[in-house]
């Protein structure tokens, strides 16, 4: 005898899928003198689709890309392609978050972040020799 078995989807607790799905972008790093550079290739995005966001020592770069609307509309499965970019990284406490400038062109997204200057009036104290 079989035995047919429902699974039912209980919307009580939320599922990974309620969250939104972001992809993450291709970038490169470049450490510049007084500054770090980010260059992220985000395609399909455009100045408007694009939140910088600091938190302690983390930058957080979304990027949405704008909708297009079909008039012949039909289910294609480009859900997955037609993903928002979304990349966080975790540069530390040695940036100026406030002070960093972004510029878009053609889907590539240019962010300077300039580095703290070192403080001079304080010096890290002598390493001695204890044994």
């Amino acid at each position: 005898m079989h035995t047919i078995i429902h699974r039912h989807n209980l919307t009580r607790f939320p599922g990974p899928e309620s969250q939104p799905d972001y992809r993450t972008p291709h970038y490169d790093c470049t450490d510049l003198p007084a500054a770090l550079q980010l260059t992220l290739y985000v395609p399909g995005v455009d100045a408007h689709g694009v939140d910088l966001v600091s938190r302690g020592p983390d930058l957080i770069v979304t990027a949405r890309k704008t909708p297009h609307l079909r008039a012949n509309w039909t289910a294609l499965h480009l859900e997955k392609v037609q993903r928002d970019y979304q990349l966080k990284l975790r540069l530390g406490s040695g940036f100026n978050f406030p002070a960093l400038q972004a510029s878009i062109s053609r889907g590539v997204l240019t962010i300077v972040l300039p580095k703290n200057p070192p403080n001079s009036a304080v010096r890290p104290a002598r390493q001695r020799q204890v044994a």
